[in-house]
């Protein structure tokens, strides 16, 4: 229930959807006037759900504060969750554009920040294969000479929820206590920070990366329309749809 609930408000909060809408009612009203403010709201829609400024000004609002580049505490374990790879047409890994939680989760665990790395990841696909994310990326910390001793590999997850909770017996069963930083992309962090506490990470600190929005300076390049910025809206708009059903559950 939760899930088609959750996928018609998606639909229904597309920015496309509101400009497609408008401009099927314009063409279907026959009164000139009706008809003129229906393309031009539909114009209108279109150039503020294109134009960076706004997304830039609401992923601001929606980002979570990351510890800084300068704190000295330590954590016993960097939590790293998936969604940076996936399987190709041979059925092998590779980075995705999400690449940035890999490379921040390794900088923690290679600088002294993290004595150990989680990567929690299984195969979130509707019809899922044999690729298993946790379990291939394991391989890439091996190709990069990590010691065993400070991996800890999750690979039967397929959602958030589920990250958390069988990371969290992991953890247990390694005898890793709290503090633990927790790296995600930061239009996913909100979201995932909640899903952790809600788990029972008491002392979780979040650590957002992979920035596609907000993260720059204002000027007026933010002004000109571009398809990225309806792309970028569709990822928050999931997030929030995805952040008020967890929430709910």
């Amino acid at each position: 229930m939760y899930f088609i609930l959750s996928k018609v408000l998606l639909f229904l909060l597309y920015p496309v959807s509101w400009v497609l809408g408008l401009l099927i009612a314009g063409l279907l009203v026959k009164n000139p006037k009706r008809k003129r403010r229906f393309f031009t709201a539909s114009l209108i829609v279109l150039y503020i759900s294109s134009v960076p400024l706004f997304l830039n000004l609401f992923a601001r609002a929606w980002s979570v504060d990351t510890v800084s580049a300068k704190e000295s505490k330590v954590y016993s374990c960097v939590i790293v969750l998936g969604g940076f790879s996936g399987p190709d047409k041979n059925n092998d890994g590779y980075f995705n554009g999400s690449a940035d939680r890999f490379i921040q989760g390794v900088k923690m665990l290679t600088t002294g920040r993290a004595k150990h790395i989680l990567i929690t990841g299984g195969n979130g696909s509707l019809f899922p294969g044999q690729f298993s994310e946790g379990t291939w990326v394991k391989t890439q910390l091996d190709a990069l000479k990590i010691p065993d001793s400070c991996i800890l590999i999750e690979s039967r997850s397929r959602n958030t929820i589920e990250n958390a909770q069988f990371s969290k017996a992991i953890l247990q069963k390694a005898g890793l206590q709290p503090p633990y930083l927790l790296v995600t992309s930061d239009f996913h962090m909100r979201r995932a920070y909640m899903i952790f506490q809600k788990e029972g990470y008491n002392d979780i600190t979040p650590y957002p990366c992979n920035y596609i929005a907000g993260n720059t300076g204002t000027s007026l390049y933010d002004l000109i329309p571009g398809g990225g910025t309806l792309a970028g809206w569709e990822i928050y708009l999931k997030e929030v749809v995805g952040y008020v059903v967890d929430k709910w559950k």
